[in-house]
């Protein structure tokens, strides 16, 4: 049950299709069988293209404006609602 991508001449349309035993390959718009077969892409994934991309985007988003102030606006309140520091404890003599 192969997925065929198609164009078709009578209207312009772009659409996939499963192809089932016995189907009659149409325009999912104006139903005509003038198609075209068009070669299919695909997408290639290991495991090191998905960790490469992962860490793009790790790389992205903690680079990235928001994330950056977002940080230093969360530090900017806890000096401003934490309390002061304890001074240290005295040694006995």
């Amino acid at each position: 049950m192969p997925i065929y991508e198609y164009e078709c001449g009578q209207c312009g349309e772009r659409f996939e299709l499963l192809l089932l035993n016995n189907t009659v390959p149409r325009c999912s718009s104006c139903q005509s069988q003038d198609l075209k077969q068009l070669l299919s892409g695909f997408a290639v994934s290991s495991e090191a293209s998905r960790q490469s991309s992962l860490k793009a985007a790790r790389r992205a988003y903690a680079s990235s404006r928001n994330v950056r102030d977002q940080k230093v606006a969360e530090a900017e309140e806890i000096r401003e609602h934490s309390p002061a520091p304890l001074p240290p404890p005295k040694k006995k003599s």
